[in-house]
């Protein structure tokens, strides 16, 4: 029955670790009654374990870019539960999103640009905004340094300050692994 928490592209079977992961949602499901009725319907698209450096590990669950809503509603109960099943692992939730590279090209039955939501730019910062969820982003920098390398600053929302921040290392560790792009967070 687990195998309706995860549904893969191309019908592809899951491997160990996400049939693992979807066993917890069904679990979930099954127990907790004020996840239930919001967990019906859902389902993810794939599990990954991250490497955090200094032996942290996080998990980052892919979900459907149409279901991110319905799983931002009930993100933080999620998160907790989750937490507390995989012996306190950050979990991190981050819709599937397509990059489209600039020689796309569309079919003979639709005609147009390639869509802005698909750039690998407006990816990247839509990953970001799924990895800082219940906070939100105040205020962004780019810092060049000399030798040519880049760090962006993020700012966050202080009023989540308690809440977030023992996830800082963690939020920044995933986003370079996902991105290769080097991030430091801030609070403002």
């Amino acid at each position: 029955m687990s195998s309706t928490k995860i549904r893969k592209a191309g019908g592809a079977e899951p491997d160990e670790f996400e049939a693992q992961v979807a066993q917890e949602l069904h679990n979930l499901e099954s127990s907790s009654a004020e996840l239930r009725a919001p967990l019906r319907d859902l389902y993810i698209t794939a599990a990954r374990e991250v490497d955090c450096g200094k032996g942290r590990r996080a998990i980052v669950l892919y979900v459907p870019h149409k279901l991110l809503r319905s799983f931002n509603r009930i993100q933080q109960r999620l998160v907790r539960e989750l937490e507390k099943k995989f012996s306190g692992k950050h979990v991190l939730l981050i819709a599937q999103r397509t990059i489209l590279g600039k020689s796309y090209t569309r079919s003979t039955k639709t005609r147009g640009p390639r869509p802005r939501s698909r750039t690998l730019t407006a990816v990247h910062e839509a990953i970001l905004d799924d990895i800082v969820f219940p906070t939100e982003i105040t205020g962004k920098r780019t810092r060049c340094s000399v030798d040519g390398g880049r760090v962006m600053k993020v700012c966050l929302d202080s009023k989540d300050q308690a809440n977030v921040e023992g996830k800082i290392d963690t939020f920044a560790s995933v986003y370079a692994k996902l991105t290769a792009k080097q991030v430091v967070f801030t609070f403002q």
